[in-house]
């Protein structure tokens, strides 16, 4: 009877709410559809020309309509209220969440503790509920992960909590449910609940450096990625520090310093596979019209080896 496949206890008290006002909703229905239909039979025409007996001031009928209601209504609040104090996450003092995802747009970064980012592609470990904090860096956003979560608006300078939790292995799928622009319907993000030793590897990994190039069109391509100012909007981990090639610490963009282990490009409007990588690298208005990322006017020599060195950063 629910709604949806519900993956977490926040998310199966918010279907058990809905199955609760649809089953109440359905009672009222079938009881004022019955009276109705009774009625119609009971006090249809019979030839009769005289006018049928009227009712007036009846208290008995007076009270059944209006305490039943608010009876109703009153039960209606009172799970709605529990529903949302188990559901709800507020930030005790001096607790630090598990981790902070913000909505640009139209993509979603998210930061943990240990300094790994991601763009729309979220882990977690399943079985075990972390704290996320909800903000925007531009306009109004909606994190909304149906199976996982409630939903939880990104509001620029206001920070929101929610639990996150899965109790199962799998892949959930996400969006922003608050319209932000010509892209909205492909604000889309994943959440990827794995085991406790998965989380903690990919964790690992996504907190290194991206390592050096070493074949010779991947180092062409980080020589070309600097001499395109892409790292003034894009950041690669390890590159920003004296002396590096490329220096790119940009805060605009999504960071690539993992960008090629992702599974999607654009927060879910494509596949993260060499071709589609190449659209973005050579006409990024063809892959999502309207994003941010200007034409680069790229050859096809140079478009190859940015290619080539994008795909280095696993």
């Amino acid at each position: 009877m629910f709604p949806f496949s519900p993956h977490s206890p926040q998310a199966r008290a918010i279907a058990s709410l809905f199955t609760a006002t649809l089953v109440l909703a359905a009672i009222v229905f079938v009881t004022v559809s019955g009276l109705v239909s009774y009625s119609l039979l009971r006090y249809r025409a019979r030839g009769n020309p005289n006018e049928p007996p009227q009712i007036a001031g009846s208290k008995k009928l007076e009270m059944i309509w209006t305490v039943v209601p608010l009876m109703l209504v009153i039960a209606l609040f009172i799970i709605t209220v529990r529903t949302a104090a188990f559901i709800d996450a507020p930030l005790r003092p001096g607790q630090t969440p598990d981790l902070v995802i913000t909505g640009h747009q139209w993509w979603w970064e998210a930061r943990y503790p240990n300094g790994a980012i991601t763009a729309s592609e979220i882990h977690i470990p399943y079985g075990r509920r972390l704290l996320a904090q909800i903000e925007s860096a531009d306009v109004i956003h909606d994190f909304w992960v149906p199976q996982l979560a409630r939903k939880m608006d990104a509001v620029p300078g206001l920070a929101g909590y929610i639990w996150l939790e899965a109790d199962a292995i799998g892949a959930y799928q996400g969006a922003c449910a608050e319209f932000c622009g010509a892209q909205h319907a492909w604000m889309r993000l994943v959440v990827i609940a794995e085991t406790e030793e998965s989380f903690s590897a990919w964790l690992k990994r996504q907190s290194e450096p991206a390592q050096a190039p070493t074949g010779v069109e991947a180092t062409t391509g980080a020589r070309l990625f600097q001499q395109m100012k892409c790292g003034d909007c894009h950041a690669i981990s390890g590159t920003a520090a004296a002396g590096s090639r490329t220096g790119a610490a940009g805060p605009s963009g999504p960071d690539l310093t993992h960008v090629a282990s992702r599974r999607y490009l654009g927060s879910g409007i494509s596949p993260n596979t060499p071709p589609n990588l190449a659209q973005w690298i050579t006409d990024p208005q063809s892959a999502k019209p309207g994003n941010r990322m200007s034409n680069p006017n790229l050859s096809s020599q140079e478009a190859q080896a940015l290619l080539a060195y994008l795909e280095t950063l696993q």
